[in-house]
């Protein structure tokens, strides 16, 4: 029997460490338009230092020495092949797809065109450096990170983040929340909770003019820079037999990360739902498991022979502000400054994905 083949659409986090750890164990195909990987949490210091934004777009081109890039878009998927956007099929014995989910422009790449991308990230960047006052709508992990690194560069810029939610992360433990907010205020951050913007303009691009809260208050700003979150990208799924969304709209997949009733196509990531929150840390622990079940399943065994695939308890989180400054959790506890910087704030994992795609 001749090597088996694995066709993995989409290359991001999960798709370009899976592909690099099977291209060795069988025949791997790797399906992405793009012609760089675009290492998202460096895309929020790449608004103040171009230098940051040259290092964290990475070309594909040497992520593989015998596996097979495709720069198409994948259109449909059968139980046996991927189909692409020229129309031919790619024939796979399984297949792997981790389309990821889209955010705001100056963010993550939405499209095919890296240098579209390019030219919004550096007009934003210019439109940071005009504005003297500035307000960032939203404060998950994009929201609370973007201030800390606009307030560590440009500290004389008055600006002010603003959260629906009473606390900043309140899904963790409220000592992290407290003293990232503590500490973005020390930084002349002005931190408005509880509160909702009734006029945002965009979700998606910065915009001039300021924004009114649900409660009537207007605050008056240079720049609006709209930081609410990531939208599964699920169309790939929905020709697959007996496919369940959830209310947030993503894919549920079964305890070997099948999202419907082929067994040999699997799916990880931000558009499917395997008890994991949409984070790269969630991205981390379903690819190893990936790589494991499919080594066994190239060898003649099950999926099920593998252990299930078991998703964070409460997983770990790392809010840098600025490359000094900021606060994790990692489970046994929060940790502050030296931690969060040792570990993320320096090098944002540049380096870890340069060398993943064989830049160094």
């Amino acid at each position: 029997m001749g090597q088996k083949s694995i066709c993995i659409v989409g290359g991001g986090y999960i798709g370009v460490e899976l592909a690099k750890a099977l291209e060795g164990v069988a025949d791997v195909t790797l399906i992405e338009p793009k012609a760089a990987f675009v290492h998202a949490p460096a895309m929020l210091r790449a608004l103040v230092d171009e230098q940051v934004r040259d290092k964290a777009i990475i070309p594909y081109d040497k992520l593989m020495n015998k596996g097979r890039l495709v720069a198409q878009r994948a259109t449909l998927i059968k139980p046996d092949a991927v189909v692409v956007e020229d129309g031919s099929e790619i024939a796979a014995d399984y297949i792997v797809l981790c389309p990821g989910a889209s955010n705001g422009g100056i963010f993550k790449p939405g499209h095919e065109d890296i240098d579209s991308f390019r030219a919004a990230q550096s007009s934003a960047q210019t439109q940071i450096e005009s504005a003297k006052s500035i307000v960032i709508v939203g404060a998950g992990a994009v929201g609370v990170e973007l201030a800390g690194e606009i307030a560590n560069a440009h500290p004389q810029k008055a600006l002010t983040l603003i959260s629906a939610d009473s606390a900043l992360f309140p899904t963790f433990p409220a000592t992290l929340g407290a003293k990232l907010r503590s500490k973005l205020q020390a930084l002349g951050v002005t931190v408005v909770l509880g509160s909702r913007v009734s006029d945002l303009v965009s979700t998606t691009a910065p915009y001039e003019g300021g924004v009114t809260l649900d409660n009537g208050e207007r605050i008056d700003a240079d720049l609006v820079i709209p930081a609410i979150g990531s939208k599964p990208q699920t169309a790939l799924f929905d020709d697959l037999p007996d496919v369940v969304k959830t209310t947030d709209g993503r894919v549920k997949v079964d305890a070997y990360l099948r999202p419907s009733s082929l067994p040999n196509v699997f799916a990880a990531g931000d558009a499917v739902d395997a008890g994991d929150a949409m984070t790269i840390v969630a991205a981390s622990r379903q690819q190893p498991w990936l790589a494991k079940m499919l080594k066994a399943v190239i060898n003649g065994k099950s999926a099920e022979s593998v252990k299930a695939y078991a998703p964070w308890g409460k997983a770990p989180i790392l809010v840098p502000l600025g490359p000094a400054r900021g606060n994790s959790y990692l489970v046994v506890g929060t940790f502050g400054d030296w931690a969060t910087k040792t570990m993320k704030g320096n090098d944002l994992f540049i380096s870890k994905y340069r060398k993943i795609l064989g830049y160094t």
